[in-house]
C-alpha cells in the first residue's frame, strides 16, 4: 500500500522553505488559503501574503504588477478558477507580457470530487497549453510538488501549476530528481510506453506491473512537464517500444495525449491509445466512484494496452 500524503501541507510546507531564503517569494490566494495550503504562509510572512477575496481575475492583476516589482508571486485557486474565470487576465497580463508569475490550480481534474462539475478542472491544461510561452506542470506525487516549487523559484517565466485536491500516493523513487521540461522514465519496458503525470502517474505504474503478469513489458514515463513537451523522450520511447498509451486526469482532448499525439502525428505515427475524460463534464460523487466511471483506473489502463498491441501487431 503507497503511502498518502496531503498535497497541501506539503505545497504550503515548501512555499515557507523557500521564503525563508529568497524574499521575493510572495503568496496571493483568492479566499482558498486553507485548501491550497497557505494559510501557515500568511501567518508566517504576513507581509508577503495577499487575500483579494472572492476576486480570482483581480489576483492574477495583482500578481503581475508584483512581477514587474521583481518579486516571484505564487496565486492559488482552484483549477477551474484560474483557467476558466481568470483565462484573459492570465493571458492578457501574465502570458503576453511574459512575466514571473506562478499559476497555481488546485483541484485539479476530477479530484474536486463532491464540488461536481463547476469546480472539476478538465480543460484547464488544454487552455493553459494554448497560451504561447506558458509552461504547464503537473506533479506526480508530494515529493514532486516540493521539488516543482523549489525549482520555480529559480525559474523565470510565467507558469501554470496544477495540482491536486487531498492526497496524493508516493510513487516516485526517493532518489528522483525533477527537470523542468524533461520526462523520467521510471520504468523500462520494450513492448509498449506508458505516459503519464499527476494523480494518474501511480495508475500507470500499477497497470505496467499487472502487464508485466501477463508477459507484456511496458515502460513508464513520468511527463510532469506538459508544456514544453520533452519531445526527445517521447519520440525515443515512440520508437524503441512502437506504442504509446497516455493516462491523465483531464480531458483527452487538449491534455497530455492530445500533445503527444500532435508531436508524433508530425515527427513518427504511432498506433497510440488516449486514457482519460472522453469528453465529457465531471459529476458529483465521491473520488473512488468518479475514477471508476471515467475509466481512470489501472484495470481500464491494461484494456486499452492490450486493445493498442493488438493493433501494433
Amino acid at each position: 500500500m503507497r503511502e498518502q500524503i496531503a498535497v497541501a501541507k506539503t505545497y504550503g510546507d515548501t512555499l515557507i522553505e523557500m521564503a525563508k531564503v529568497n524574499e521575493r517569494v510572495f503568496v496571493l490566494d483568492a479566499d482558498l488559503c486553507r485548501s491550497s495550503g497557505t494559510e501557515l504562509f500568511g501567518k508566517t510572512f504576513p507581509d508577503r501574503a495577499i487575500q483579494v477575496g472572492l476576486a480570482e481575475q483581480n489576483m492574477i492583476g495583482v500578481a503581475a504588477g508584483l512581477a514587474t516589482c521583481g518579486k516571484i508571486p505564487f496565486a492559488n485557486t482552484f483549477g477551474v478558477f484560474a483557467s476558466r474565470r481568470a483565462c484573459d487576465q492570465v493571458a492578457i497580463s501574465v502570458a503576453l507580457n511574459r512575466l514571473n508569475v506562478r499559476v497555481c490550480g488546485s483541484n485539479a481534474g476530477l479530484t474536486s470530487a463532491l464540488n461536481g462539475a463547476t469546480h472539476q478542472a478538465l480543460e484547464d491544461v488544454a487552455i493553459m497549453r494554448a497560451l504561447p510561452g506558458m509552461t504547464v506542470i503537473d506533479p506526480s506525487d508530494t515529493l514532486e510538488v516540493a521539488q516543482v516549487v523549489r525549482a520555480l523559484c529559480d525559474y523565470e517565466g510565467p507558469v501554470y501549476l496544477r495540482m491536486a485536491r487531498g492526497t496524493m500516493a508516493r510513487c516516485l523513487p526517493d532518489d528522483y530528481k525533477f527537470t523542468l521540461g524533461k520526462a523520467v522514465q521510471l520504468r523500462g519496458g520494450k513492448d509498449v510506453t506508458l505516459m503519464s503525470a499527476g494523480i494518474t502517474m501511480v495508475m500507470a505504474l500499477d497497470a505496467a506491473e499487472m502487464l508485466a503478469g501477463e508477459g507484456i513489458d511496458a515502460r513508464v514515463l513520468n511527463v510532469s512537464t506538459l508544456k514544453p513537451l520533452d519531445r526527445e523522450a517521447v519520440l525515443k520511447a515512440a520508437a524503441e517500444t512502437g506504442a504509446i498509451v497516455t493516462v491523465e486526469n483531464h480531458n483527452i482532448v487538449g491534455g497530455l495525449g492530445s500533445a503527444v499525439a500532435e508531436l508524433l502525428a508530425e515527427e513518427l505515427p504511432t498506433p497510440m491509445k488516449r486514457v482519460g475524460v472522453e469528453d465529457r463534464w465531471g459529476d458529483t460523487a465521491n473520488m473512488e466512484w468518479l475514477l471508476e466511471a471515467y475509466g481512470l483506473s489501472p484495470a481500464n489502463v491494461v484494456r486499452a494496452t492490450k486493445a493498442l498491441l493488438e493493433r501494433k501487431r
